[in-house]
């Protein structure tokens, strides 16, 4: 069995501070490993601004090298667009693997807009990771107002895989200013590096295009 922490995401593009919560997160529940769910389009964020999923899995994988964290594009493959339909698929697929769900503060906020955002919260414990700025909006959002009654201690974060979901711990983190946005405003054409790269995704074993 291995302990899986999920990080889904644009990724557009994938910065350190991606990587440094990942292994926080890492630590803080004892992980095996972070898989990092690069989306081949997020519903709720608009498609103008986005770099092609090659460029983006691609910079992901640089940013996440020699470090135990896997960019993956495997909702392509599975043919999924939202989190219920990844997890669920995820499940099926790996069913040896212990998943926990991760995501930022900022993501909390707006959990309540996400399909089925409460059989999210049913299919697999969930991390959140503080972040600069969101943290009162989380603690105030429709979602939270649903899962305060399942949260759990950040002493206890390491024993997860003994939690029946719904269940939510909240993790403490060293704020850090980095965004992706941020990184667009300065470099909107990043990704035109990555037009002539053939990335090979580590789960599915299939090149992205």
């Amino acid at each position: 069995m291995k302990k899986i922490g999920l990080l889904g995401g644009s990724f557009n593009p994938a910065h350190d501070g991606h990587r440094a919560i990942s292994l926080f997160a890492r630590a803080a529940l004892d992980l095996d490993e972070i898989w990092w769910l690069v989306s081949p389009g997020n519903p709720l964020k608009p498609a103008k601004g986005m770099a092609p999923l090659p460029a983006r899995l691609a910079h992901a994988r640089k940013i996440a090298r020699r470090a135990p964290i896997r960019a993956t594009a495997i909702e392509r493959h599975l043919r999924t667009r939202y989190t219920i339909d990844t997890l669920r698929a995820l499940t099926r697929r790996y069913p040896r693997n212990r998943f926990i769900w991760l995501m930022g503060a900022d993501n909390l906020a707006q959990f309540g807009r996400w399909r089925d955002w409460r059989g999210i919260a049913r299919q697999m414990p969930i991390a959140v990771i503080a972040r600069p700025r969101y943290d009162r909006g989380a603690r105030g959002s429709v979602a939270m107002s649903w899962l305060r009654r399942f949260v759990r201690s950040a002493r206890q974060s390491a024993d997860w895989t003994n939690w029946r979901p719904p269940a939510l711990v909240l993790l403490r983190f060293r704020p850090d200013p980095r965004s992706a946005t941020l990184l667009r405003q300065a470099n909107p054409l990043w990704h035109r590096e990555y037009e002539a790269t053939c990335v090979r995704d580590p789960l599915t074993r299939r090149y992205v295009i």
